[in-house]
C-alpha cells in the first residue's frame, strides 16, 4: 500500500496563464487542488521536487497530504501537464480527498515465479495482456501493484483477474467481467509437453 507523502506548497492569489507563467519564472510550477464539494485552491510547487516525484514512478496513484501555509488537504494527484519539448512539468491537478473516499486509478501488474512455471521452462513464452488495471479503491488503501503467479502455470494456460487476490475494497472497472490478465503461449521450436 502507498503511503501518504507529505509536500509543501504556497497558495496563489491569482489564477490564469499570465499567473502560471510568472510562478513558473519563479522556479515554481502552478497547481490546483479541486473537489469535495469545496471551491478550488490554487497552489504553488517546489519545481525540482515536482519533477523528482513524477518521474519516481507511482506519482497518479500516491495521497498528499499538501501544507499549504498551515492548512494541510489531503490530495492525490489526477492528472499533470509536461513541457511537449523539455518534459518538465507544467502543471499539476489534484483531487481533495474526503473521509472514506474512493478514487479511480490505475494499478500496474507485476509477474512473479517465471523462475519455477512448467510452461516456460518447456519454452513457452509469458504474454501479459494488461501491463496495469484499473480499479475503484478506496484513497487509505491503494496499491503498489497487483502480483500475478505464473509458477504452476503451463502452456496453454491464462491468468485471470479472479484468479488474483486483490485489496480489500478494490474493484475492477473494465468491460470485461473476468478480463485475462496473462497467458503462457507456445512459442516458435518450443518442445513439447511429455
Amino acid at each position: 500500500m502507498s503511503k501518504v507523502k507529505q509536500l509543501s506548497a504556497q497558495r496563489r492569489e491569482r489564477a490564469g496563464k499570465g499567473a502560471a507563467r510568472a510562478v513558473r519564472r519563479e522556479g515554481r510550477v502552478p497547481a490546483v487542488i479541486y473537489g469535495a464539494g469545496q471551491s478550488p485552491v490554487s497552489i504553488s510547487l517546489d519545481f525540482r521536487e515536482t519533477n523528482r516525484l513524477i518521474y519516481a514512478g507511482h506519482f497518479l496513484t500516491t495521497v498528499f497530504e499538501i501544507n499549504v501555509g498551515g492548512e494541510k488537504i489531503r490530495a492525490i494527484p489526477r492528472d499533470y501537464q509536461l513541457d511537449v519539448v523539455r518534459d518538465f512539468p507544467i502543471h499539476v491537478d489534484f483531487l481533495r480527498l474526503g473521509e472514506g473516499a474512493m478514487v479511480k486509478v490505475e494499478i500496474p501488474v507485476h509477474v512473479t515465479g517465471q523462475e519455477t512455471s512448467p510452461g516456460l521452462k518447456a519454452g513457452g513464452a509469458l504474454n501479459l495482456v494488461h501491463h496495469s488495471l484499473e480499479f475503484m479503491v478506496p484513497a487509505d488503501n491503494i496499491p503498489d501493484h497487483i502480483t500475478v503467479d505464473v509458477s504452476k502455470a503451463k502452456i496453454g494456460d491464462s491468468i485471470h483477474v479472479s484468479a488474483l487476490s486483490l485489496p480489500a475494497g478494490a474493484k475492477l472497472i473494465s468491460h470485461e467481467k473476468d478480463a485475462t490478465v496473462a497467458t503462457i503461449v507456445a512459442a516458435g521450436g518450443s518442445k513439447e509437453e511429455a
